[in-house]
């Protein structure tokens, strides 16, 4: 870079001021100052533009690297899913047929297999929405005035204002 120290400013500064004149100068120095402001503006934005495609570089490479260490989970999980299904097939299989003694094990004495077996969902109990449930019983409530419906405080007054009498004709 250009090493521009206060002594060379001040030699510069004042060569410009005999080339140029004192008139003319505050003008020039402004128009200096601007050009100078949107090049430093330019090299700011194209150094943020290289940094964000370098990170936008790294963040596909991490993508990519993410996506394929999912795919090889998948794909372990598959092959062990698939290894544990043929191990349970055997051990039904071996669950089924007679022991050596004549007996019937387990399910097989009943004829019914796991497959056979009915799966229920759960079920939430169903609710009546119109029936208020409280912990406190309503009877103790209007027992000791607790209010069971809640009023805003302008639905109070007006409910409680009295009547302006009607001017009779």
């Amino acid at each position: 870079m250009i090493d521009l120290g206060i002594s060379k400013l001040a030699l510069i500064g004042a060569v410009a001021l005999i080339v140029i004149g004192p008139e003319r100068l505050p003008r020039v120095a402004r128009t200096v100052g601007t050009l100078l402001g949107r090049a430093q503006r330019y090299v700011n934005d194209v150094k943020s533009e290289v940094a964000r495609t370098m990170e936008m570089e790294e963040l596909r490479k991490m993508k990519d690297s993410v996506e394929q260490a999912a795919h090889d989970v998948e794909q372990s999980f598959h092959a062990t899913a698939g290894e544990m299904q043929a191990g349970l097939e055997g051990a039904e299989g071996a669950a089924q047929s007679p022991l050596p003694n004549g007996a019937a094990a387990g399910s097989a004495a009943s004829g019914m297999s796991w497959a056979d077996v009915g799966h229920t969902t759960y079920q939430p109990p169903r609710k009546n929405w119109r029936i208020k449930r409280t912990a406190m019983p309503h009877w103790y409530k209007t027992r000791q005035g607790v209010r069971t419906h809640v009023q805003s405080g302008a639905a109070r007054v007006a409910r409680f204002r009295p009547r302006k009498p009607t001017p009779r004709v």
